[in-house]
């Protein structure tokens, strides 16, 4: 499992996606996720703006999981 460090309380999913590198731009992490290709806690997000924390998983469809982690 690969670790994704923030270092805010939080992220949104579709920022988190281009932060981890998943997604090119906030218009691919945005058709990744309304694909329905993401998880998150081990159910399905659609919400592009859904608020990701620290201890989170996510999981993309035929990826690695990831678990984000606060820093600092």
């Amino acid at each position: 499992m690969e670790k994704i460090g923030i270092h805010t309380e939080f992220i949104k999913l579709n920022q988190l996606l281009k932060w981890a590198g998943i997604a090119h731009t906030g218009a691919h992490a945005n058709e990744i996720i309304g694909e329905g290709l993401v998880q998150v806690n081990g159910e399905v997000e659609t919400r592009r703006g859904r608020k990701i924390y620290d201890g989170d998983t996510i999981l993309m469809k035929g990826e690695d999981r990831f678990l984000i982690v606060k820093e600092g």
